[in-house]
Order: structure tokens, then C-alpha cells, then sequence
């Protein structure tokens, strides 16, 4: 059984027992995504407009995190300007026990 779940703005495809990486959430123990955009069986798929209003999607917060540094460079010519900043982006990695039509 797949499903397709919106959360953080972005948009995954999950089935049982994945771990995925998405955007940090303040929850901790267990997770239910009730933004499910489609749930597929393999003969039958549902599609929501724009969510199923019965489907639910639970998940385990297996951990935290923060991702490889993205180094931003800012530089203005002829004008001895150059500025460097880091960024790294925190995550929580999940792991899908569930899915419910």
C-alpha cells in the first residue's frame, strides 16, 4: 500500500516501513499526517480533491536532525566586499507504521 502526503510544503510518496527525511517537526513519539493527497493498494486508487477526508497516515519520530551546510557567497566587485554565511537545514527523519484509508 503506497500513499501520497503533503507536509513542510512538499509532497511524498510513502509506503510502510520507509524512513523519510522531512522538514523539522516540534512532535516527538508519534506522528499522524491527515493531509493525504492519494492512497493506491495496487488494484484500487484513491485520489482526493484536494485530500481524502478519511485517510490517515501514521508515522514514529525516530530523530533530529540538521542537514550538509549550504554555503551563501555574496559579493559586490570593485568594491572589496565579500561575505560568506552557512546554512544548514534541520530535519526529523520518520518512519511510516501506517496507512489508513
Amino acid at each position: 500500500m503506497q500513499a501520497i502526503i503533503e507536509t513542510g510544503g512538499k509532497q511524498y510518496r510513502v509506503s510502510e516501513g520507509d524512513v523519510l527525511r522531512i522538514e523539522k517537526l516540534e512532535e516527538s513519539g508519534a506522528v499522524t499526517f491527515d493531509r493525504v493527497l492519494m492512497v493506491s493498494d495496487g488494484d484500487n486508487i484513491s485520489v482526493g480533491k484536494p485530500f481524502l477526508p478519511s485517510a490517515k497516515v501514521t508515522a514514529e519520530v525516530v530523530g533530529t536532525g540538521k542537514g550538509k551546510k549550504v554555503l551563501v557567497f555574496k559579493m559586490k566587485p570593485r568594491k572589496n566586499h565579500r561575505k560568506i554565511r552557512g546554512h544548514r537545514q534541520p530535519y526529523t527523519e520518520v518512519k511510516i507504521k501506517g496507512i489508513q484509508v
